[in-house]
């Protein structure tokens, strides 16, 4: 049977696995299912059709499946989903989905929110993806895997941020993001690559060096962007990091493509936050 503190008000059609542990004064919605594992330490308000992946614990004052930030919405049956193993830290705040932008906002497994960060409506977060405090995401956002948000950074609508991406602290990010890029300003712009997410993800110097000489060629160098992709298509044909930024920055979405600023330096590319 679940471990339910008295003070907790649990709804009788909540879903809820037979290991969970709900901890003082937590509130659970009538369409919320928690699945095996997971762990609400206290102060814990689930509402909507949320789910809660495996052995997630969620820590006092998040506030999950609230209805959508949007004047769009118009009451409609919207979704979120949170993987497994995931870390939400104090204050967290994630939207359901609308019905015009899909329905569903989900976030994926492995990730660490932490405190006071909020993801909007119809975002889509993927695996192992870190927000540090305040970080935030406007509604119909897209993050891949691995990226990292700094703290008191703030993503506009619609933004798409590629795999491996690093965004720095106190950040305006109101352009796409390249997989493995490294953006930074109020107003920001790619500095460069995320060299120490490559290395910690075990890339080799080769695949960095690879990965850095594309960069170069793609943002650095003479010629309309559309002829430098093109060259860097075929050079780094049969080189799947690459492919995985020429591929992103075919797909384009709502957004324009983040530069690096007109000042940029090839060595920038070591930056670190």
């Amino acid at each position: 049977m679940p471990r339910i503190d008295p003070t907790s008000r649990v709804a009788d059609d909540a879903r809820i696995a037979d290991d969970v542990e709900i901890g003082p004064f937590c509130a659970v919605g009538p369409k919320v299912e928690l699945r095996a594992g997971v762990r609400l330490l206290s102060h814990v308000n689930l509402s909507g059709a949320t789910i809660v992946g495996e052995r997630t614990v969620i820590h006092p004052f998040a506030s999950l499946g609230t209805e959508p930030q949007s004047t769009g919405y118009r009451g409609g049956a919207t979704q979120l989903t949170i993987g497994s193993d995931c870390r939400i830290r104090e204050g967290v705040t994630i939207n359901t989905g609308t019905e015009d932008g899909g329905g569903v906002t989900t976030v994926g497994e492995r990730c660490f929110l932490m405190a006071n960060s909020h993801i909007g409506h119809d975002c889509h977060v993927g695996n192992d993806v870190t927000f540090a405090n305040g970080a935030l995401l406007g509604g119909h956002v897209t993050i891949a895997n691995h990226v990292f948000i700094g703290g008191n950074t703030a993503l506009h609508q619609f933004v798409r941020v590629g795999e491996g991406a690093m965004l720095g602290g106190v950040s305006g990010i109101t352009r796409d993001v390249i997989p493995f890029g490294f953006a930074f300003g109020p107003k920001a712009v790619l500095v460069g690559l995320n060299i120490i997410g490559l290395k910690r993800r075990g890339f080799t110097r080769d695949n960095i060096h690879r990965l850095r000489n594309a960069y170069h060629m793609l943002f650095l160098t003479s010629g309309t962007l559309s002829e430098r992709v093109k060259r860097v298509s075929v050079e780094y044909a049969d080189d799947p990091p690459v492919g995985e930024i020429i591929s992103f920055v075919h797909a384009s979405g709502s957004r324009p493509l983040m530069t690096p600023a007109a000042t940029s330096d090839p060595a920038d590319t070591n930056a670190t936050p």
